[in-house]
């Protein structure tokens, strides 16, 4: 199909009552496991670039894999979302680069460290919105920060969180406060706090676990975390959350494959013998999150809109 903005993405999702997962992705191997994934199941694709993620691969090179990507996948709708935007200069930046959304993480000053004022979240967040929808490009805002609500600690994610200890209210978003910071902001999508965190989860689906016995079994050694199961996640899509995001659940199954098979194959040089097991772990991961979110089966129903079109919808 072509590139296309996360706002047409999710408003197909709200529409249908399904969730989309947002892949971050920061080599070829993971890109080529999400949209093999996705062509098997037919599902809309969202591909993201954390601060990580850019600082690792450049966005140049992201940005030509994800090309290929399309042209590999022609009949896939996909959204190329930058991830946890620190200042309006970085998505702007990002905008020139071709991205289709991108994130103004405004809970944070330009430090991506220190928690923000409402004020500012709302000034740089619509600042953003304004020179974004002028090319047809989604803005997500972020309202909270990530944290555990036991101890109170700070949680981070790919280069990007804040430091030290929060209180309860800057990890739980306001209700009343959402409406206000999307009716001045004009955002296409909300990222609120609600008390998680990010890391590999103990009460995970069984597929988690077992990368995670499979990582400690051949030498790794990952401490106690915890995370969403994806019980939890489709019963947040029932009520209404559209996008969500995925990494760690990636990250552990390309690292557990890669560790089984040169553990068992000791005598092996070829690093591709290595990206291919995890590319198929990885494969598998995104096909049961396409499943359980409701995602297959909806990319035939999406009528890409050009990113022209949309800039004009935004006038």
């Amino acid at each position: 199909m072509a590139l296309v903005s996360l706002r047409q993405v999710l408003d197909h999702a709200a529409e249908y009552g399904y969730g989309v997962p947002a892949f971050n992705v920061n080599n070829l191997e993971q890109i080529q496991a999400i949209m093999e994934a996705a062509e098997e199941t037919q599902s809309p694709v969202i591909l993201q670039a954390s601060a990580g993620a850019r600082t690792y691969a450049g966005e140049p090179y992201l940005r030509h894999m994800v090309l290929a990507a399309i042209e590999a996948h022609p009949d896939l709708p996909v959204v190329l979302h930058q991830d946890h935007g620190a200042t309006p200069s970085v998505c702007q930046q990002s905008i020139r680069s071709g991205f289709s959304s991108v994130m103004m993480d405004g809970s944070l000053r330009e430090d991506a460290k220190t928690p923000a004022s409402y004020d500012y979240n709302v000034d740089v967040t619509r600042k953003v919105t304004e020179f974004a929808h002028a090319v047809g490009v989604s803005v997500e805002g972020e309202l909270g920060c990530l944290g555990s609500l036991e101890t109170g600690e700070a949680g981070e994610e790919d280069g990007v969180g804040a430091v030290g200890i929060l209180t309860h209210d800057m990890m739980l978003t306001d209700p009343e406060q959402a409406r206000d910071f999307v009716a001045r902001t004009g955002v296409d999508a909300l990222a609120i706090a609600i008390g998680t965190s990010h890391g590999a989860p103990i009460n995970s689906p069984a597929s988690q676990l077992e990368w995670l016995a499979v990582i400690r079994e051949y030498g790794g050694e990952i401490k106690q975390t915890y995370g969403v199961p994806v019980e939890e996640i489709v019963r947040g899509i029932r009520n209404g959350v559209r996008k969500i995001n995925i990494d760690t659940d990636i990250r552990l199954s390309m690292t557990g494959a890669m560790r089984k098979l040169l553990a068992e194959q000791r005598g092996e040089f070829d690093p591709r013998k290595a990206f291919m097991a995890a590319k198929k772990a990885a494969r598998g991961i995104c096909k049961a999150r396409f499943e359980a979110f409701g995602t297959a089966g909806q990319a035939p129903k999406i009528k890409p809109v050009a990113m022209e079109a949309m800039a004009h919808r935004y006038q």
